[in-house]
């Protein structure tokens, strides 16, 4: 054997035993690595690592449709450290939780409208709230008219599991009196001035109504902290109030659906016979928004950047975000993204700029 093939048999002899040694500490590389995830989820500053500012986070980008990579409609906005939850849909709890957003921070729920997938997560939020933080108060719930059912129906569904809790862990641990959530219901006048819900010297939270009839109300959220702003369109057909809501906002949230992609779905349940399925998507076109419209609503209003959620039909395979966007990219002339679970957008207090980062990032 040659010099040359010597010393590559040597080196290919020490890769090898390096890659068994690797192999072999893998288990031991991992608990290092949980116990710092663990330590940083623990901290009692979650956000430690995020700049005074407005930061928009994607805890659920789906819709009631199944998706294996998205949970239901949830957005997180914290300003300064104020945590706020719009929607709670299933599977967003864990989701918060994960991008390092504890649900014991929350400092409210404030809900869009009352169908199911914007819901079904609530009595979990709740939970976690008042289990994870020890809270001594219920967590206020914003929502529209009949928002109050909502509330009383989770917590008389979790009341059995409260006494369970309290009797288990005892009363310093899960406060008796923070369970569950107290309901703020509000009606915003269609014809009138968007309804300040939160007013403080750094923070004001309005509500507006949507078109997502025969759901009414139905409502969005604008936030505006030191100088940043979003808005979060909630489900709506094409609204004036959204772009009169967005004007010069910062970050446009805004639910998408593609009528070209459920267009096939329509077609494949007439041609199998599954009657309810075709009616279904059919009937959901009247009131969702196509993103080519989105897109126009957010160039028209002079939004910054334009992030899509509750995104419908689900979209398997990155490569069909293009073709959900459609011409969307060619007319809005800011950033646009199909938003992922994950996704926080980061706007800086006093300043101008936009990050992104994904805060799932760490477990995929």
């Amino acid at each position: 054997m040659s010099k040359g093939w010597k010393i590559a048999a040597g080196a290919a002899a020490l890769i090898a035993v390096a890659g068994l040694g690797l192999w072999a500490a893998r288990e031991r590389l991992a608990m290092a690595a949980m116990e710092k995830i663990y330590d940083r989820a623990m901290a009692p500053d979650a956000f430690s690592d995020l700049p005074d500012g407005l930061h928009v986070g994607l805890c659920g980008s789906g819709s009631p449709m199944p998706d294996p990579g998205r949970a239901g409609p949830c957005t997180a906005v914290l300003a300064g450290q104020r945590l706020f939850v719009i929607d709670s849909g299933a599977g967003s709890t864990k989701n918060l939780s994960l991008m390092n957003l504890p649900p014991a921070k929350v400092d409210a729920v404030l809900l869009t409208h009352l169908h199911s997938d914007h819901i079904d997560g609530l009595g979990e939020l709740m939970l976690q709230r008042w289990a994870g933080g020890g809270a001594s108060a219920p967590v206020p719930v914003y929502g529209p008219t009949g928002v109050d059912q909502v509330v009383a129906g989770f917590q008389q569904a979790y009341l059995l599991d409260r006494g369970f809790r309290i009797a288990h862990h005892g009363e310093k641990v899960v406060h008796p009196l923070g369970f569950g959530g107290t309901a703020h219901p509000f009606d915003p006048p269609r014809d009138g001035p968007d309804l300040l819900l939160i007013d403080t010297p750094d923070l004001k939270v309005f509500a507006f109504p949507v078109q997502h009839a025969p759901v009414e109300p139905a409502v969005g959220y604008k936030f505006v902290y030191k100088g940043r702003s979003v808005v979060v369109s909630g489900d709506t057909a094409v609204s004036k109030r959204v772009e009169a809501a967005a004007k010069g906002v910062d970050v446009l949230v805004h639910e998408g659906l593609s009528p070209e992609l459920v267009a096939m779905q329509n077609r494949a349940a007439k041609a199998h016979g599954r009657d309810n399925l075709a009616a279904i998507t059919h009937d959901i076109l009247s009131y969702h928004t196509a993103p080519q419209d989105a897109a126009r609503i957010a160039q028209r209003a002079g939004a910054r950047y334009l992030l899509f959620t509750h995104i419908i039909p689900p979209l398997p395979m990155r490569a069909l975000e293009g073709p959900f966007l459609g011409d969307s990219r060619r007319l809005f002339s800011g950033e646009i993204r199909v938003g992922h679970d994950g996704d926080l957008i980061t706007l800086p207090a006093g300043g101008t700029q936009i990050e992104r980062r994904n805060r799932l990032a760490i477990f995929q």
